[in-house]
């Protein structure tokens, strides 16, 4: 037992450390220790399966060539063999035993979320992502930036078609990140293959991984669960920096979080508001609504030419910010903040043709989510 424990470590070891690396036939290795350690697990049990199947199928096959009926071969006629049992049991159980060692001690350090030096809280939406850092008042929300006529095929696909986001996830290497992870509608699966870290998010609950990288760099995932009809355009970035240099992204964004905080007092220009309002549309809203406001009834209604639109402002702007229940329009006041949400509604009151003429300030938006 213990000749066959120090073959699988060093087993483990020789394969974690060989250089095959993912190319769409296999797992990648990761920037992670755990990622490395899952890897290395991977390939263990792998070889140890092609083992497996060489000695069972090269036993069938041989023994039916060599003692085929063509040949003269005679079934032998016995009942049983205690020997033989205690082998076929022995074996696959020490087998399973040393595979479940090493793989119980990588699962103990994959559920230890412990001593993180950080914490993100990570919210799905349909269909986005909005990452929140504990304790350093910093929240955005990331949404897919693939153009959508390369969606539509109206352009080439760029090199990153649909993995492509406005707001990267944004963590320091060298450091624990702990993620909680819930959603504020339906199930989704938070998938990043080189962090190794694959956790639903489910409403009304939170659930907890971690992940410390090793190198910076940008890794890419997607939602791993069927999560409504725009799955497919629900991109996951994570940018790694350099400890100084997160350091540095995180107080600019502190400052940016506060510059947007003041915004909300101040009365807005309606220049400045269309031009912000048609970002955030183009962000957000554009996925569903169209990029000119023609939409795609009746799921999602035309924007350009809505009469109710144009007519009730309360009505409106009540829409943006809390949805409308049973239907696709989903609540946006915890995904947009006060400026954002004024914009996009000044913008769509305003744009392709609606021209109302009105104008939505912040402070308003921000007293109707206070009520």
């Amino acid at each position: 037992m213990r000749s066959l424990w120090r073959w699988i470590v060093s087993s483990n070891v020789f394969l974690s450390t060989t250089p095959v690396h993912a190319n769409g036939w296999n797992m990648p290795r990761g920037v992670t220790d755990v990622s490395g350690e899952i890897y290395g697990l991977h390939m263990t049990i792998f070889w140890i399966c092609v083992v497996i199947g060489a000695v069972v199928f090269g036993a069938m096959f041989y023994s039916l060539f060599r003692y085929r009926h063509s040949k003269g071969a005679k079934a032998a006629n016995f009942h049983e063999h205690t020997t033989v049992e205690i082998f076929w049991t022995t074996i696959p159980l020490l087998i399973l035993v040393g595979i479940a060692v090493p793989a119980t001690a990588t699962l103990t350090k994959m559920y230890d979320t412990s001593e993180a030096d950080l914490d993100v809280m990570i919210i799905g939406q349909q269909w986005r992502w909005r990452y929140e850092y504990l304790g350093e008042e910093v929240a955005f929300t990331s949404n897919m930036s693939t153009p959508r006529a390369q969606i539509s095929g109206e352009e080439g696909f760029g090199e990153h078609y649909l993995q492509e986001v406005d707001e990267p996830l944004v963590l320091p290497i060298n450091r624990k990140i702990r993620f909680l992870m819930t959603s504020d509608d339906v199930i989704h699966s938070w998938w990043v293959p080189e962090l190794a870290v694959k956790q639903d998010t489910i409403p009304g609950f939170i659930n907890e991984n971690w992940v410390n990288i090793n190198e910076p760099g940008v890794y890419r995932g997607q939602c791993a669960e069927l999560c409504g009809i725009d799955h497919g355009f629900m991109p996951i970035v994570v940018h790694a920096m350099e400890e100084a240099e997160f350091d540095e992204w995180m107080l600019e964004r502190k400052e940016a979080m506060e510059q947007e905080a003041l915004g909300v007092d101040r009365e807005w220009e309606m220049q400045e508001l269309m031009a912000r309002g048609e970002t955030v549309f183009e962000s957000i809203c554009a996925s569903c609504h169209q990029s000119e406001g023609q939409g795609a009834p009746p799921a999602f209604p035309a924007l350009a030419g809505n009469e109710r639109l144009i007519e009730d402002l309360e009505w409106h702007a009540q829409t943006v910010i809390d949805g409308v229940s049973g239907t696709a329009m989903p609540s946006f006041r915890n995904t947009l903040n006060p400026v954002e949400l004024a914009s996009v509604v000044t913008y769509t009151r305003n744009a392709w043709g609606n021209d109302t003429g009105d104008s939505v300030q912040p402070g308003d938006i921000a007293k109707r989510i206070a009520e």
